[in-house]
């Protein structure tokens, strides 16, 4: 330990940090890992029980709220299950001279123990063996010469590193790339400031330099207060911290004292319709956050956000504050999670190739499925970590990829769905049960108008990306069209997405067609939800008309969809007919959403002379949620809900009590296949 203790006051002259591996049964773990952290400003991520010795502690799914905080040295507890997010971004938190203990099972025995933390990324219901990544996490430590590996059994050896220049800690005053943004800060005209940035090179003390010019004339708002707590050491008291919600109701009510700035910390965390709204309330903006994968989001906060901001104004800081450059630890993250951006593409217009490749090729070639990651990564708006585990290890995942040469130049990534059994279809309609996965074929039984949907099989297109430098040339069409041809067994690939009329488009040349829309706008992507399939079988041609029919005949009253042009059969009559009454029945006596119902309940409330307060204060009045509970006096949305399933109820029996008997009876046995 003493030696360890040497090595971390060595890193801390040289402004670096390192991992240290400790692998073998969990008791021994734990005690080395208490051992070393002994008297130390150190937090442990994991079982709070085994944290005895650490100053602070929390769950990796908590550790969101630790952003902008930072810790001499810290524990990571994968010994049952790996996080690789929340790994990473801990690995942020870190000062210089830190050690970041990583505690994993042996390493021998590691790639045949079930991931505790693979029910998130796996859409299995159990945890499951994930071979290939560690298999990546054990060649990504063999090829680094800066980590340490401890196992049990064999004695702490350390490398006689090489002597680093010594490092100089940033001074409090602005660096120069920080004083150049500062500058044109300070002239900015009305607009918005957009600072990206790896973890560690001052966004957060950037915004505080600037809050304290500004004297205090500004709020800050973040996911979380703790996640202001940098800015704050550099803006000195002037901090007005109100949280997004908070602030956004203000904008709401017409907060006269509203100062002309915005400051926003880890923007990216925050979902982009709120942020927007933000925006549009203040003359000056300044948002800060992290692109580099540690938050899930920040690759998306560019190619969704930023691309639809008037007077944008763009600037990164590359250089590291908090630890000097080419920081060990840093570096591995970065080698583990494939960070780095996706290779250039090819010459426009030159030959390129289809092939598949298999989830193994992480094993035979991982060269190869590292490029192919990278470039799915760098085109996606949704990319975290966790991505990367399920690619490599997740059940039923299938790929595509152009090659120009060795290069690939656009990639393909299904996932397979679908396949539940009548019975379990049934229930997940009436929405008694919601097994794992399965996002279209799910989404298909329980929010339209077959009850068997799930029944059938099917390929989703979870991810496309072409590279920019060869995109309108019809290379992912082409890749759609290879899936579609090799696609035994599925009766159809199905795609969900964002909404835009370009998107819908691209879908509808490759002969998809819809069979869902959404009724809410999507935090992550701002836009509503539609879903196509492309039918491979006759059942899914039959699907594929159902819910168009549907879709169709409940347009009248979707509303977010009144004014687009779609490619839908002409609306039947809106008087009720036996489709209404069997979805009218899972709502009142089982658990259908309303928003699966709406176009059935808006025809009930044609049909029906009864007052029917709660269902028509929606349906008919538009009223909010909050606004519709006030009215009527109830406790919240769940009575509010309640309401209006007793209602529809009534309003069925009042029509035909017989068949309202019989149609209840057989939506409420669903839960008991």
């Amino acid at each position: 330990m003493e030696r360890l203790i040497a090595l971390s006051a060595q890193m801390a002259r040289e402004g670096i940090r390192r991992l240290l591996v400790i692998s073998g049964e969990a008791t021994w773990c734990a005690q080395q890992a208490n051992a070393l952290i002994t008297t130390q400003d150190a937090l442990w991520v994991g079982d709070e029980q085994d944290a005895s010795q650490a100053a602070h502690h929390c769950h990796p799914r908590a550790l969101t709220t630790l952003l902008g905080r930072e810790f001499s040295h810290a524990v990571f507890d994968a010994r049952r299950g790996f996080d690789v997010a929340a790994f990473a971004a801990l690995g942020g938190t870190l000062r210089a001279g830190g050690w970041l203990v990583l505690l994993t099972p042996a390493l021998s025995r590691w790639a045949a123990l079930p991931d505790a933390d693979a029910c998130r990324w796996s859409d299995t219901a159990q945890p499951i063996a994930t071979p290939r990544f560690i298999d990546h996490f054990c060649r990504t430590l063999q090829e680094n010469g800066e980590a340490i590996l401890w196992q049990q059994g064999q004695p702490l050896t350390l490398p006689d590193f090489a002597p680093r220049p010594a490092w100089h800690p940033a001074s409090g005053a602005p660096e120069r790339e920080q004083a150049a943004i500062l500058a044109e800060l300070q002239a900015m005209s009305p607009g918005v400031m957009v600072v990206t940035a790896p973890r560690g090179r001052g966004k957060s003390a950037l915004a505080g330099m600037h809050l304290r010019y500004l004297q205090g004339n500004a709020i800050v708002t973040a996911p979380t207060r703790a996640a202001t707590d940098v800015l704050a050491q550099f803006a000195g008291d002037a901090v007005n911290f109100i949280p997004p919600d908070a602030l956004l109701q203000r904008l709401v009510d017409g907060d006269p004292d509203r100062p002309d700035w915005l400051l926003v910390d880890e923007a990216a965390a925050i979902p982009g319709p709120l942020l927007r709204q933000l925006i549009a309330g203040f003359s000056r903006v300044l948002l800060t956050t992290t692109v580099q994968g540690y938050e899930g989001t920040g690759q998306g906060f560019l190619l969704k956000l930023c691309a639809g901001l008037d007077h944008l104004h763009y600037a990164r800081l590359t250089t590291p504050l908090r630890w000097a450059s080419g920081c060990p630890l840093e570096a591995f993250i970065s080698d583990l999670l494939l960070f780095d951006d996706a290779a250039p593409g090819s010459a426009p217009g030159a030959e390129y190739r289809i092939s598949p490749l298999t989830q193994d090729t992480w094993l035979t070639s991982p060269e190869r499925a590292t490029a192919l990651y990278r470039l799915l990564a760098s085109a996606h708006y949704r990319t975290s970590p966790l991505d990367l585990r399920r690619m490599m290890d997740a059940p039923g995942q299938r790929f595509w990829q152009a090659l120009a040469g060795e290069q690939p130049i656009a990639a393909l990534w299904l996932v397979e769905e679908g396949g539940l059994s009548p019975a379990l279809s049934q229930a997940v309609w009436a929405g008694f049960r919601r097994p794992r996965g399965n996002l279209v074929a799910q989404s298909l039984a329980a929010h339209g108008a077959s009850p068997l949907a799930a029944t059938l099989v099917g390929c989703r297109i979870s991810r496309i990306a072409v590279h920019p430098t060869r995109q309108r040339e019809g290379i992912g069409q082409r890749l759609i069209a290879e899936a579609y041809a090799h696609c035994a067994g599925c009766d159809y690939l199905s795609v969900s997405f964002g909404y835009t009329r370009e998107l819908w488009r691209f879908w509808q040349r490759c002969g998809f067609q819809l069979v869902r829309l959404g009724s809410y706008r999507e935090a992550s992507s701002g836009c509503y939800t539609a879903m196509a399939i492309l039918p491979l079988t006759p059942a899914a041609e039959a699907l594929v008309a159902t819910e168009q029919r549907r879709l169709a005949r409940d347009l009248p009253w979707l509303a977010p969809w009144r004014d687009e042009k779609l490619p839908l059969p002409p609306g039947e009559p809106t008087t009720l007919n036996s489709d209404d009454w069997h979805e009218l029945a899972g709502f009142a006596f089982a658990h259908r959403p309303l928003s699966a119902a709406t176009g059935a309940l808006s025809r009930l409330l044609m049909s029906s002379d009864l007052p029917l307060a709660a269902l028509r204060s929606q349906l008919e009045q538009h009223l909010s949620e909050a606004q519709a509970c006030q009215r009527l006096e109830l406790a919240g949305r769940k009575a509010l809900l309640a309401a209006q399933r007793k209602e529809a109820a009534e309003a069925l029996t009042s029509l035909d009590s017989e068949r309202t008997a019989q149609s209840r009876q057989q939506v409420v046995n669903l839960q008991f296949f």
